[in-house]
């Protein structure tokens, strides 16, 4: 079944990165007048990226920590991202964000160059020894993104998408020459045999699968922490739709079969490079038959059994960091349920 046409913002509530609030200014990428201007210009601001975690495993990346500054909000403290002036940015790979309310936006990527950093070497040991210019320190965007605003999310998301791609994709593919930054940092150009390469972007399916009783299906992941569960999700494959996606994924890590696919949104997820899909999907069966590989557990849930579940620290669920969150939610028809004392994981 085709996905309906519909409003995401009638589907699913707010969640992180979801719309863009800042112009990518991508006609001016290669206009090198325009980019040394707003590069002297003192109103500019800077956002400056440090330890790049390269060398983790796909579950556990974190493309890279976001300096912070602190503020206290109505006798509240919170965290916000802290931009610097170009002539406070230390040296390293320049790139093009965007435009935001008429101010010129850049991404340094702190000691980054052409070649890929000695992984042997602690990431502690790669980072630049003033830390003065983030005196409220360094963070993961992933702790901080429900926290900050639309704009700044807008920013830091296409930050650390940008430079995730560049630090795992220092090298050229068809020859292996390390490339180097062109086009604000839209792209990399290998200097030997001409190649351009463009940021890559894994699409993604993210799906919720309900029942004829209107129960949702929610799993386990084995490569999670233990109790955690979440909506089903895999990568489309070459030559495939995302609604075959869906369908092949929940039959492949499940055993349940599904019929109407209905597409509500989607979310980047720079963890590390990939555009998820959400989807809304119907099932025809309900015995489960899970992988053992991927998915270890899954299990049904009504209202009242997922409340009882959360209540006693059975399971948890995704935080508001993540469409899976939003998905699940939307089922709910309200808040979802925390247990006390207690905090999800992402």
């Amino acid at each position: 079944m085709c996905p309906i046409e519909v409003s995401r913002a009638e589907i699913l509530g707010d969640f992180p990165f979801r719309h863009d609030a800042h112009d990518r200014l991508a006609d001016r990428r290669n206009d090198a007048d325009f980019l040394a201007k707003a590069w002297a210009n003192s109103s500019t601001r800077v956002l400056v990226m440090r330890d790049m975690d390269v060398a983790s495993e796909p579950a556990d990346y974190d493309p890279g920590q976001v300096p912070l500054r602190t503020d206290t909000e109505q006798h509240r403290v919170a965290q916000r991202l802290r931009f610097l002036s170009p002539d406070q940015a230390p040296e390293g790979d320049r790139m093009l964000l965007g435009r935001l309310d008429g101010t010129v936006y850049f991404l340094v990527l702190e000691g980054s160059a052409a070649v890929a950093p000695d992984l042997s070497v602690p990431p502690t040991s790669r980072l630049h020894s003033d830390d003065s210019l983030a005196p409220g320190g360094f963070s993961s965007l992933r702790r901080l993104a429900t926290g900050l605003s639309p704009e700044e999310a807008s920013l830091a998301v296409h930050a650390v998408a940008l430079a995730g791609w560049h630090l795992r994709h220092p090298r050229c593919s068809a020859c292996g020459t390390p490339t180097l930054v062109t086009e604000a940092g839209a792209s990399r150009r290998c200097p030997a045999c001409d190649a351009l390469h463009f940021p890559r972007t894994d699409p993604a399916v993210i799906m919720l699968v309900v029942d004829e009783d209107d129960r949702c299906l929610l799993a386990h992941n084995a490569g999670r922490p233990s109790g955690f569960y979440s909506t089903l999700a895999g990568f489309v494959e070459p030559g495939e739709s995302p609604e075959d996606a869906v369908v092949r994924e929940v039959a492949e890590e499940t055993g349940v079969e599904v019929g109407a696919v209905q597409y509500v949104g989607s979310q980047p997820w720079p963890f590390p490079s990939q555009l998820m899909l959400g989807y809304l999907a119907r099932a025809q069966t309900t015995e489960l038959t899970v992988d053992g590989t991927e998915i270890a557990e899954a299990r049904w849930f009504s209202r009242p059994q997922l409340d009882f579940a959360v209540a006693v620290g059975e399971i948890f669920l995704p935080t508001p960091i993540s469409i899976s969150h939003a998905l699940v939610e939307h089922w709910y028809g309200d808040s979802l349920p925390e247990r006390d004392g207690a905090a999800t994981t992402s």
